[in-house]
């Protein structure tokens, strides 16, 4: 594919989600709160729930997957998470093709961004252990600002980066993403391998919907 000419047409800045859009995580996300349930002697939240809350800051996903558990377990919940997710982070594997993309996209000028339900500390580890840290422009984490679908962290990236929300599109596998994208007045763009069903997130109306990460990778060197 030609780069150069071909770039660049209606956007310039690209949020990417990291978890279940970049890396192959949302199976062990799913597993590790129902992991953490069970450590607790907590009922154990389905995979539909769990998957659901994925994307949000830690203590908003444990609030949501056990809304009737006294408020103290919440706290223990996310430590218990930490742990198991600690354990298992290093074998989580970029999605076949992203690397290719993110590789594709910066050579043709695009700023590049992350917007994430993870910690700083979380994102660093991931980011580094698949050494993407030098590809992207900036990153938001959601234990420095708000957490989705807050607009906080695609109005803090388009500032920090001198970019203009219009010519921005985040991209994301939850409705959590699009509809943060919609908050800030970015372009949404789903990607269904992801956390939640096509269905959810066809209701956020999203400018496309990718089924694969080549779909994506072709949609945005056609369209983007």
């Amino acid at each position: 594919m030609s780069s150069g000419n071909m770039a660049r047409k209606q956007f310039d800045l690209i949020v990417f989600d990291w978890d279940g859009t970049l890396i192959d995580s949302t199976s062990t996300i799913v597993k590790c709160i129902q992991a953490s349930a069970k450590d607790l002697g907590l009922p154990i939240p389905t995979e539909l729930l769990a998957s659901h809350v994925i994307g949000l800051g830690l203590q908003e996903a444990m609030q949501l997957v056990m809304p009737d558990v006294e408020p103290k377990y919440h706290a223990r919940m996310a430590e218990r998470y930490r742990y198991h997710y600690l354990s298992r982070d290093h074998e989580l594997t970029l999605f076949p093709g992203v690397q290719e993309m993110l590789q594709e996209l910066s050579q043709q000028a695009y700023f590049l961004a992350v917007a994430t339900g993870k910690s700083r500390v979380g994102l660093n580890r991931s980011l580094n252990a698949v050494k993407l840290l030098s590809l992207f422009d900036a990153t938001r984490c959601a234990d420095e600002t708000f957490s989705k679908p807050h607009p906080a962290m695609l109005q803090e990236l388009t500032r920090e980066l001198g970019q203009d929300m219009r010519r921005t599109v985040m991209i994301g596998d939850t409705s959590h993403d699009l509809l943060m994208a919609s908050n800030a007045g970015a372009a949404g763009i789903a990607v269904e391998y992801g956390a939640h069903p096509v269905e959810q997130l066809q209701a956020c109306n999203p400018l496309y919907s990718a089924a694969t990460v080549a779909d994506l990778h072709q949609w945005l060197s056609e369209h983007a």
